[in-house]
């Protein structure tokens, strides 16, 4: 049977205050976000959930179901991204973070990577001062302080090359960003990416409107220095639908959600009453999601300069095996501190 998924691109056309349209009408902003994203399968949606939709876009349910298609995933060698919410090649991605959670260092990260790979970077400079927008300069091949700057530059290097395009969420709510996706329908690929320097999107209902990619920043692992603090059961990819992943990679990777879900579960139990009040089989637990979450952390190359610890780059193959090492009690001999910013299992 063929995968469906939403028309995400057609729904950010039409639909760009998708939260207050979906309100409007009766659906939850959460449960539209999740179609988007794939973490909600359409073939298990309500059919009127779907009509609602598709009359809000104005189009048939033809045109905003989508079947077969497969979405292209960007490996970047972080290990939380690529086995939570792998990067959508040619979509768009959105940051949800707070300020100093670590949201400009990974786009740093992915930047500095996948500039090595041919990807050029292109930025829509942020309205205003924002001295932080710095710490993404490095890697950039330009850097536009207008909206026509920018459409003509990202149409210039498009043509041949693939791109990767930022902006703030300022841009969104202005609808911006909607206009000039729809300017680049014939380049080779241009892949956006939106974060939000004033901290605002995480208090609301898709900030971003639909997105092929959502990266969630979790609040404890920032406060606890592990990072990058990709939150692994908020953040999801369309890439995440079944179609898109190698069947190894949904397994596994539906199995550390799992984990780690319970894993978090049993963390206020144990910071309140320790280890005791667990049974062995929820210690074990515990244990082995203590060890994933310190994997999952990772030292980046753009931080070199500041940790002393050499950048790491982890094949998505490679994060896999190890996951699945961890969780199938491989490294139970471990303590958590063992595995805490290293690249892939030694």
């Amino acid at each position: 049977m063929e995968q469906l998924h939403l028309n995400v691109s057609l729904l950010r056309r039409r639909v760009p205050n998708l939260t207050k349209a979906a309100k409007s009408v009766g659906l939850r902003p959460a449960t539209v976000s999740n179609l988007c994203t794939g973490k909600i399968s359409v073939g298990r949606t309500e059919v009127r959930t779907l009509v609602a939709l598709a009359n809000l876009a104005g189009c048939s349910l033809d045109e905003l179901i989508i079947q077969g298609e497969r979405y292209e995933m960007i490996e970047t060698g972080i290990k939380s991204i690529d086995l939570f919410a792998p990067l959508a090649k040619n979509g768009t991605a959105g940051l949800v973070a707070r300020p100093g959670m670590g949201q400009l260092v990974v786009l740093a990260e992915i930047f500095h990577r996948l500039k090595n790979h041919g990807y050029k970077i292109v930025l829509l400079h942020p309205e205003g001062d924002h001295p932080e927008v710095n710490d993404l300069k490095k890697d950039l091949d330009v850097i536009c302080y207008t909206v026509k700057e920018a459409e003509e530059e990202v149409q210039k290097l498009g043509k041949a090359e693939d791109v990767l395009f930022i902006a703030d969420r300022s841009y969104v709510i202005k609808g911006t960003i909607v206009k000039l996706q729809e300017s680049w329908n014939d380049l080779k690929s241009v892949t956006t990416f939106l974060l939000d320097l004033k901290g605002e999107a995480v208090d609301e209902n898709l900030p971003y409107g639909p997105l092929e990619t959502l990266w969630h920043f979790d609040s404890d692992l920032a406060a606890r220095r592990i990072y990058p603090a990709i939150h692994p059961l908020q953040s999801t990819s369309t890439v995440l639908e079944g179609a898109n992943l190698e069947q190894n990679h949904f397994y596994i990777q539906q199995k550390a959600k799992k984990h780690l879900r319970r894993y978090k579960e049993l963390r206020s139990i144990v910071q309140v009453g320790g280890m005791d009040p667990l049974s062995s089989a929820d210690q074990q637990v515990y244990k082995r999601g203590e060890l994933l979450e310190a994997y999952l952390s990772q030292p980046f190359y753009v931080a070199e300069p500041f940790t002393g610890v050499k950048g790491e780059h982890v094949p998505l193959d490679q994060t896999l095996m190890d996951t699945r090492k961890i969780l199938d009690g491989a490294e139970d001999h471990k303590l958590a501190k063992e595995l805490m910013s290293i690249g892939s299992l030694l």
